[in-house]
């Protein structure tokens, strides 16, 4: 009797682990079937985007919005939401521009634009964290102030620099694969090894999981969230100084406008669910990687850029929809 229950005890421990399992890896590679299925079908419709050099600009077109959304998967992960990224990437690529004019040390944009992004996520973090205001109010008034910020800043105006010492990072390229790739991997292999392989990661799930339980268990919930943001604001830095880069040029008004949909588009594509605690920063690659194919292959294809910003809203809608589907689907399971 006794070993019969002690099989079924084992047996109760064993399934629930293996279908924890599985659920994972559907997670994590779910979508990958459908980014393979529209480079494939965007293929036989142009024939040109299998090409090296068009998968190239591929990847350099995601490269951004990876970085983005490296951030705002943690920031989702602990149940927020980040929608003043695309703004701090104007202001702090702005910042970047301006800091590269200063003689024998045009380098300076760089950390400028870094530790300008990371103050205003810790100013988003603090809101929510101590003031305890909705993440949506606060990076909602964010996204607009922000980017007034960016309009002043530079006068209202586009500010260039032909001469951008740290141009390489934009347009420039390490054995072959542009810098802007190389960055991109980069930031989403940093934010596994912080999620995977650290304590500050298993709390950040623990935070999304349940605040209140987790704030019981000894967490300072306060410094997950000001991480998180200020991470999040660290990497729309990052991604405001590759415009930069990219463009040798940064305008306030229309730089970086609706980034912020494309990267939680990308998180949420990538199985990170906007409930918190669910999530994989490898999902949210292919989510940035299905993001860049479907926009470039819109463009292949002659669709026109007002279709363009449809389909991609239809995305989205379709990114909620299977964020609530896969939440039902773990209710009955």
């Amino acid at each position: 009797m006794s070993s019969n229950a002690t099989k079924v005890e084992a047996g109760t421990g064993t399934v629930p682990a293996k279908s924890q399992r599985l659920k994972e890896f559907i997670r994590t590679a779910g979508m990958l079937p459908i980014l393979i299925m529209l480079a494939i079908g965007f293929e036989l419709l142009t024939h040109r985007f299998m090409t090296g050099q068009n998968l190239s600009i591929v990847a350099q077109q995601a490269a951004i919005n990876v970085v983005l959304a490296s951030g705002m998967t943690m920031v989702i992960l602990t149940g927020g939401i980040d929608l003043s990224v695309g703004s701090i990437l104007a202001a702090t690529a702005m910042i970047a521009i301006i800091g590269s004019l200063v003689p024998e040390m045009g380098w300076i944009g760089v950390p400028l634009g870094l530790g300008f992004g990371l103050l205003l996520g810790l100013a988003n973090g603090v809101l929510i964290a101590f003031v305890r205001l909705p993440p949506f109010i606060v990076t909602l008034g964010s996204l607009t102030a922000v980017r007034g910020l960016a309009r002043l800043i530079g006068n209202d105006q586009t500010v260039f620099n032909a001469d951008l010492s740290f141009a390489f990072i934009g347009n420039g390229s390490i054995a072959g694969i542009p810098w802007l790739i190389v960055i991109a991997f980069a930031s989403i292999l940093v934010s596994w090894f912080i999620l995977r392989r650290t304590v500050l990661g298993m709390r950040i799930y623990a935070v999304g999981g349940n605040p209140n339980a987790a704030r019981l268990s000894g967490i300072k919930v306060w410094f997950i969230l000001l991480f998180v943001y200020g991470f999040s604001g660290l990497m729309a830095g990052l991604g405001g100084v590759m415009s930069a880069s990219r463009l040798f040029a940064a305008n306030g008004l229309q730089l970086g406008q609706s980034y912020e949909l494309d990267a939680i588009a990308a998180v949420i594509l990538g199985g990170t669910s906007f409930v918190g605690g669910i999530g994989s920063i490898w999902g949210t690659l292919v989510g940035g990687l299905i993001i860049a194919v479907l926009t470039n292959g819109l463009i292949l294809t002659g669709v026109s850029d007002i279709w363009q910003y449809i389909i991609k809203g239809l995305v989205i809608i379709a990114a909620v929809a299977l964020d609530r589907y896969r939440l039902e689907g773990g209710a009955r399971t």
